[in-house]
């Protein structure tokens, strides 16, 4: 098929890569003349593993390319996909300003009957937003449709997550155009769910919701069991078997961050608001994911007293590993809270060093490995919890610096083995290893 998808970002950019390998001819269109420039040159403008090689491979064969002609790629196109962001506003509803701009240009272009699919995170009715635009927009009446397909990529695994999905959601007007989906789809061969385009596009903020409150509420039990003198893993590893409850997304920690959840949950406590739900239950889970951050900056404080000229090494910049990240890390909010206390910090990230400094304050010097950082640091600070720093040479880690305390903000080490190590070890959710 020929395969349009607007917004070459993180979900275009993994979405059409999948598609052009799957045999589709696929042109990806940015309005930012720069980044289509870095893209036809193979260079990407985000960091996912094993993208850069599909994209090149892709390009290579001739059924991958990239443009800033919308109209051009929407009139050689069957199907449209807008994969645009929707940033939050400052109040916290859903800005579609550049899905509106999008769909405005697709009305214009259009020369025949089109199936526009909404990939982009978007709130509950911005497909009949979206319908009404190009309808407004049409030279002549043209037929179309327009369908919901959320996404449900995690950075980091976005390859995979395309490729061996959970499940497909196709919100669609009538079954014809279901068929059109399904019939991309197919060669993936893993489940799909058909139904209304409004359905569609509450599953996805519905899941994200769940995911969400599943971590504010272990974060919620950290808090207990450190007072409790409990250990959070351990808790989190007898709910997990429960087949009811599940493993995943019980890792207690600094909380939720990254492009999707903190502006998801927002949007829809806004959405609920707006259809007249007081959404009191998400209010809670956001406020939960607020205090972290504070709550682990308060621990540091009270570990080592007045930070004024403290050193401290932190391990990891990007919001989640294996992504080069910054929207809502948490980094960005601990190492602000640390500089306000008088602190140094010296900080070290495998890729994401790049963008972290166009968002950290200038103070923050960058290291070139963990050892850099942490030599004569008064404390380290693990914030995010990339693989390569289970491996660290914690001996060497200790030897290098001037007072041997660790403040691991998602639990990557074991208290006990930390103690072996002569750590001052303090976690989430579970007791500190202390001097002596």
């Amino acid at each position: 098929m020929n395969i349009c998808v607007v917004g070459a970002g993180y979900v275009g950019l993994v979405t059409g890569a999948v598609f052009a390998d799957l045999g589709n001819d696929v042109v990806c269109v940015d309005n930012q003349p720069e980044k289509i420039a870095l893209l036809r040159a193979g260079k990407l403008p985000i960091y996912e593993p094993g993208l850069e090689e599909m994209v090149a491979r892709n390009v290579a064969d001739g059924r991958l390319s990239f443009t800033t002609d919308l109209a051009a790629a929407v009139k050689r196109s069957l199907i449209v996909f807008i994969a645009v962001g929707t940033p939050a506003r400052a109040d916290g509803q859903t800005d579609l300003s550049a899905v509106e701009e999008v769909a405005r240009g697709i009305g214009q272009a259009m020369e025949r009957y089109t199936v526009i699919v909404n990939k982009s995170t978007v709130p509950v009715g911005t497909g009949d937003f979206v319908r009404e635009v190009i309808e407004r927009s049409q030279p002549r009446p043209i037929p179309f449709d327009v369908v919901s397909n959320p996404e449900f990529l995690r950075e980091g695994s976005a390859i995979e997550d395309t490729l061996r999905p959970d499940r497909i959601v196709i919100g669609a007007p009538n079954q014809q155009v279901a068929m059109t989906l399904l019939e991309l789809y197919a060669p993936l061969e893993r489940p799909m769910i058909i139904t209304d385009v409004a359905s569609a596009e509450m599953i996805k903020y519905a899941s994200n919701a769940f995911l969400a409150t599943k971590i504010s509420f272990m974060n919620a039990i950290a808090n207990v069991c450190e007072l409790a003198g409990a250990d959070v893993t351990h808790v989190a590893k007898g709910m997990g078997l429960d087949a009811r409850i599940g493993p995943a997304f019980l890792q207690a920690g600094l909380g939720y961050g990254g492009s999707c959840f903190p502006k998801d949950t927002e949007s829809f406590i806004h959405t609920a608001a707006r259809l007249g739900y007081d959404f009191k239950l998400l209010r809670a889970v956001v406020e939960i994911n607020r205090e972290r951050v504070p709550h682990f900056v308060e621990k540091i404080r009270k570990a080592l007293g007045p930070l004024d000229d403290k050193v401290l090494a932190v391990l990891g910049l990007a919001f989640k590993p294996n992504t080069d990240d910054m929207r809502e890390a948490k980094s960005v909010e601990v190492i602000t809270r640390l500089l306000e206390l008088g602190a140094r910090v010296r900080a070290y990230d495998p890729v994401a060093t790049a963008n972290a400094r166009r968002v950290l304050p200038p103070a923050v010097v960058y290291c070139d490995s963990p050892y850099e950082a942490a030599a004569g640091a008064d404390g380290l600070v693990l914030v995010t919890e990339w693989n390569e720093f289970k491996f660290l040479n914690l001996e060497r880690i200790r030897a290098l610096m001037r007072r041997p305390v660790i403040f691991d903000g998602r639990n990557l080490w074991e208290p006990e083995r930390m103690r072996r190590l002569g750590f001052e070890y303090y976690s989430i959710g579970r007791r500190p290893v202390l001097p002596g």
